[in-house]
């Protein structure tokens, strides 16, 4: 078992941009695995995550032509750390290690490590 910290690197939840049905799903089955719009966890090896101020960067992005409904996932990074499901902040371009970091969780994600599921539509 895991010592509790205060690190905000562990405490502060991260976030995942998902597709409404690709969470239903989830929830039915107990665990999501997918990585990115489009993109299974199998398909990348680890599921793409934000901290709060990247997350409006994310959607416009990479969801801007979205017309299907959306949800926001908050995740308890520190319930993934416990549970040892690794969650690693890493570099957005792999080969520029200055570049703007992500956390990305390498495994897939319970549904109950989920702290709150909100519709979420591009530019909110």
């Amino acid at each position: 078992m895991c010592a509790p910290t205060t690190d905000p690197a562990v405490t502060e939840p991260i976030f995942h941009l998902a597709l409404a049905a690709d969470w239903d799903a989830a929830v039915q089955h107990g665990a999501y695995r997918i990585s990115t719009r489009g993109l299974s966890l199998d398909q990348v090896g680890f599921i793409h995550a934000a901290r709060a101020e990247q997350v409006q960067g994310v959607a416009e992005r990479f969801y801007a032509d979205v017309t299907e409904p959306m949800v926001l996932l908050a995740i308890d990074r520190y319930e993934l750390v416990r549970r040892g499901i690794a969650v690693i902040d890493e570099p957005a371009v792999a080969d520029n290690p200055n570049s703007e970091r992500f956390p990305h969780i390498y495994g897939e994600l319970p549904i109950d490590a989920v702290t709150s599921s909100e519709r979420y539509a591009p530019g909110q």
